[in-house]
């Protein structure tokens, strides 16, 4: 009976070991990730903002106006390197939001995982800015929880970013690039899925394409009125301080 445990147990140790070396781990590839805006909700915390003067409108829009916007992106990455970039859609590129940035997905991203630093083409209005800064530093919160994205068992992390958006993410280590859509990076593994619960937003890959792409092929973007986080702040604190209590929500969304 021992010799049979013995033999047991290398055998179990052979397959695990086997299937150790045959996991893959990718350091380059295309990454494509939808982006879901629950409109409905949005336009309905919006619309409770701005009080009784929009009752009965709210069912009106629902009628014309589909519940999720979905937005397609893909995120290129090489080593420490990634470019994350929309999807120009024009057939669901109209809504009631007039390019408000909680339906919109207007930013394009290269950042540089090595030097924490990014670079980021935001559009603001009719105004383009090439923002370029240091990446956001993300006290992220692992749990136990788990999830399968895309093929990918990911972990879940929660975090709290400019001080009140609560942030839900899913990471693979078996991408050991420490990226994510948008400007959400710093866990160890990429991100393959972003949910801003009460901001009712998510981002979730869809596919991952593991391909050799070269990091000189990943190059920034160079568009627009060059300025740091510091100074895009308080361009759009000016502009859009006069509209009241909902401007600090709107100010958040257009800096992430």
């Amino acid at each position: 009976m021992k010799i049979q445990f013995i033999l047991f147990a290398g055998l179990i140790f052979s397959i695990n070991t086997l299937f150790a070396q045959n996991v893959r781990f990718i350091h380059s590839g295309v990454i494509e990730f939808e982006k879901s805006i629950n409109q409905h909700a949005v336009i309905k915390k919006s619309m409770a903002r701005a009080g009784a003067m929009f009752d009965g409108v709210f069912d009106e829009y629902k009628k014309k106006i589909p519940q999720f916007k979905i937005l397609k992106s893909t995120l290129t990455f090489s080593g420490n390197k990634t470019f994350f970039t929309p999807i120009i859609d024009a057939e669901n590129n109209s809504d009631m939001f007039g390019g408000a940035p909680e339906s919109d997905q207007p930013n394009i991203t290269y950042t540089d995982l090595s030097t924490n630093t990014f670079i980021t083409e935001k559009k603001f209005f009719e105004e383009i800015f090439l923002v370029k800064d240091s990446t956001r530093k993300i006290t992220w919160k692992l749990t136990s929880e788990m999830r399968n994205i895309a093929g990918y068992e990911c972990r879940r992390a929660n975090a709290i970013v400019m001080d009140s958006v609560y942030v839900v993410a899913f990471y693979t280590d078996k991408i050991p690039v420490s990226g994510g859509p948008e400007s959400f990076t710093g866990l160890p593994g990429m991100i393959l899925g972003i949910a801003l619960p009460h901001d009712n937003i998510t981002w979730f890959a869809k596919t991952v394409t593991d391909k050799s792409v070269p990091p000189t092929e990943i190059k920034p973007p160079a568009k627009g009125k060059p300025i740091d986080k510091k100074g895009l702040v308080e361009t759009i604190n000016k502009v859009i301080s006069r509209w009241g209590a909902s401007a600090s929500g709107v100010i958040k969304m257009w800096l992430l």
